[in-house]
C-alpha cells in the first residue's frame, strides 16, 4: 500500500536529483550568438554570482529581451532551494503509472490541478498553474552528469485554465551543456515555436570563463 508520504519521497528523491549551482558558484561571461529566424546578433554575457545578469553589444531591444529571458529562465532553474523550501506548502498524491513508466504525482495544498510525472528518478513531465495560465512542459531525454541531470530535449505548451484552449504554439527545445570549471554551463540552446507564424531562436554561448569568486578583504 503506497501513502502519501511515498508520494513525497518520490518526488524529493527526484527534485534532489535536478543539477543545480551551488551557493559558491562564482558567475561566468561568455559571447553570444543569438539567431533570431535567420538574423544574426551578436554580443557578450555576463551571469553575476547573485544569478542576474548583464549583456552588451546587442542594440536590438527586442532581441536583448529575448536573451534577457532565456539568461533568467536558466538562473531559474540552476538555484538551489531545499526540497522542503520548495514544496513545503504542497502535498503529493500517488496516481497511475503510465506505458512507459513514468508515475504520476497529483499536486495538493497549493494548488489545484497541477501534477508531476517522474520516470528514472527523473522529473519528466510538469503541468502546473502559473500566473494564471497552464504551462506543461514534457521532456524526453537528459544529459546525466556527477551532480544530477540536466533536461536535453524537451517542450511546451500553454493553455487557458478556464476553457483549455492552447494559447500560442507549443514550443521544441534542445539544450546542451559544458563543463567549465566546477560548472555545468549551457552553450548551446534552440527552441522552435510552431504557429502560423514559426518561430526559431538559436543561443551559443562561446568562450564561456568563470568569473573568480569574492573574497573577503584583507585587515
Amino acid at each position: 500500500m503506497t501513502t502519501t508520504q511515498d508520494a513525497r519521497e518520490i518526488m524529493r528523491a527526484a527534485y534532489e536529483n535536478r543539477y543545480t549551482w551551488d551557493r559558491g558558484f562564482p558567475g561566468y561571461t561568455a559571447d553570444v550568438t543569438f539567431d533570431w529566424n535567420g538574423k544574426v546578433h551578436t554580443g557578450q554575457v555576463k551571469v553575476n554570482s547573485n544569478l542576474s545578469s548583464d549583456i552588451s553589444g546587442i542594440d536590438d531591444e527586442d532581441a536583448k529581451k529575448q536573451l534577457a529571458g532565456q539568461l533568467q529562465e536558466i538562473a531559474i532553474h540552476r538555484i538551489r532551494r531545499s526540497f522542503d523550501d520548495t514544496h513545503s506548502k504542497n502535498s503529493f498524491e500517488l496516481a497511475e503509472t503510465d506505458d512507459t513508466g513514468a508515475v504520476k504525482l497529483l499536486v495538493g495544498g497549493k494548488s489545484t490541478g497541477d501534477y508531476y510525472k517522474i520516470r528514472d528518478n527523473e522529473v519528466v513531465l510538469v503541468h502546473r498553474h502559473i500566473h494564471g495560465i497552464v504551462v506543461t512542459i514534457n521532456t524526453f531525454s537528459s544529459h546525466q552528469t556527477e551532480a544530477g541531470y540536466l533536461s536535453h530535449t524537451y517542450d511546451s505548451v500553454y493553455h487557458d485554465p478556464q476553457t483549455g484552449e492552447q494559447k500560442g504554439g507549443k514550443s521544441v527545445f534542445e539544450d546542451n551543456y559544458e563543463k567549465v570549471g566546477d560548472y555545468y554551463i549551457l552553450n548551446q540552446r534552440t527552441i522552435k515555436t510552431e504557429g502560423e507564424q514559426p518561430d526559431t531562436q538559436s543561443f551559443s554561448f562561446s568562450n564561456i570563463a568563470m568569473l573568480q569568486p569574492a573574497t573577503a578583504a584583507v585587515s
